[in-house]
């Protein structure tokens, strides 16, 4: 490629600043309520998988049993299958099945038990001695969840939550092809569509760029909440 392309390149990519500024809004927020759903019921449904399991705090085989396979039959489900399978639920929720926040209840649906798994996982790397340990002083069911589990699983819990992210960050890029708008949304339209190769290059860096950061700050924050 010459001077003159590449010069031709990056205009076109200045001309573009506007709608990129949009499409990382855009996966933003896509990214921002399904993390949001994600941790406030899919960390309390790891905490329950984890707690319903035989020989724990609530053990209960029937309940975890069910929770469960419920957790494995979202999970079961293609990214985009799932957002067609619930093309009629996002429409009663938000009133449309177009744009990042109609995109969102698909991410949503499927970062729910991603996420519950990643916890229950975590919570199983605690030492069950540590648990017998707060029952023996009389720690009350919240104050084992609270000030042990999660107190002792916070670095898991943020490197699982790091995980979550860039892998969810990907799926967004997929919602933003089917009308969700976004990073992906821009790729396509521009990068393939009008066979302009900057924007598809710029936005696959662009990704990269997000995807590092996320990595490196997630990595920082679970070093620094490690106890070990």
């Amino acid at each position: 490629m010459d001077a003159l392309a590449v010069h031709d390149a990056l205009q076109n990519l200045l001309t573009l600043t506007p709608e990129i500024w949009q499409a990382v809004k855009e996966t933003g927020l896509m990214l921002g309520i399904g993390l949001f759903a994600a941790i406030a019921i899919g960390g309390p449904l790891g905490i329950v998988l984890y707690l319903s399991q035989p020989g724990q705090l609530f053990a209960h085989r029937l309940l975890n049993g069910v929770l469960g396979w419920l957790v494995n039959l979202v999970r079961s489900f293609p990214f985009i299958i799932l957002m067609v399978s619930l093309v009629p639920l996002t429409r009663i929720l938000v009133g449309s099945t177009i744009g990042p926040v109609a995109a969102a209840v698909p991410l949503s649906f499927a970062a729910i038990p991603y996420f519950a798994r990643l916890v229950e996982q975590t919570l199983r790397e605690i030492p069950r001695g540590v648990i017998e340990a707060a029952e023996s002083m009389g720690a009350s069911p919240m104050q084992i969840i609270c000030k042990v589990l999660l107190n002792e699983g916070r670095s898991g819990l943020i490197s699982s939550l790091t995980i979550l992210t860039i892998s969810f960050l990907s799926y967004s890029a997929v919602a933003g092809v089917v009308g969700g708008g976004g990073i992906g949304d821009l790729a396509i339209r521009y990068g393939y569509y009008r066979y302009e190769t900057e924007v598809m290059v710029a936005m696959v860096l662009l990704l990269v760029l997000i995807v590092q950061i996320i990595q490196i700050v997630g990595n920082r924050l679970a070093a620094r909440l490690d106890k070990r």
